[in-house]
């Protein structure tokens, strides 16, 4: 098992908590096995769009706390992938900020010129972003469901070298070059990106 602490703060008290969370050597190979069918369309991707990545397969992970012993693993920090959307449910947005960046929705909102966001629900993401609570990636722009989703990244990844993320699952991630995403996985998923200053 791979152990590490995790600093949390109550207040102005610090308080040390002990995690344990398994993840795996660093490799460069597609999955013998794929969990969800995004997952395969995942690698499937990146070997005809020859991108290159480094994966780990790990337990279970959901929150940020948990994506430490993972980012130290691929030597990166995964980013922070959030799906919201209007309060008429009838305006969607994939919004990628750095993982350690606090998230504010009016600030969000204020930067697009949009009304106040909140979060899907797990039925939405599920439905349109093929993926389950804790592992919402990029790569489900690659979706047909996902078309009308406005994908949105924070100019603070702008010139980030390393994008970590999900492939997809809470029990997979992958370290892939920010440039890569930027200028070959989003213009083949015929989405356009915008860019917020939060």
């Amino acid at each position: 098992l791979n152990r590490f602490f995790v600093l949390q703060c109550f207040g102005r008290m610090p308080r040390e908590v002990f995690f344990m969370i398994h993840v795996s050597q660093p490799m460069t190979t597609v999955p013998e096995h794929f969990s969800t069918p995004l997952q395969e369309l995942v690698y499937r991707t990146l070997t005809r769009l020859s991108i290159p990545f480094q994966r780990v397969e790990n337990d279970p992970a959901v929150t940020m706390e948990d994506c430490q012993a993972i980012d130290d693993r691929l030597q990166m920090q995964t980013v922070k992938t959030l799906f919201l959307c209007n309060r008429q449910q009838t305006a969607f947005y994939l919004f990628v900020t750095p993982g350690d960046k606090p998230f504010r929705t009016k600030d969000f909102s204020s930067a697009l010129g949009i009304s106040r966001v909140s979060f899907a629900s797990p039925e939405q993401l599920e439905r349109l972003m093929g993926t389950v609570v804790g592992s919402a990636t990029v790569f489900s722009a690659l979706l047909a469901s996902a078309r009308e989703v406005r994908v949105v990244f924070d100019r603070a990844l702008a010139d980030s070298e390393w994008y970590g993320c999900t492939d997809g699952t809470t029990t997979g991630y992958m370290k892939l070059r920010t440039r890569d995403v930027i200028d070959r996985l989003l213009p083949y998923t015929a989405h356009t990106l915008e860019w917020v200053e939060v």
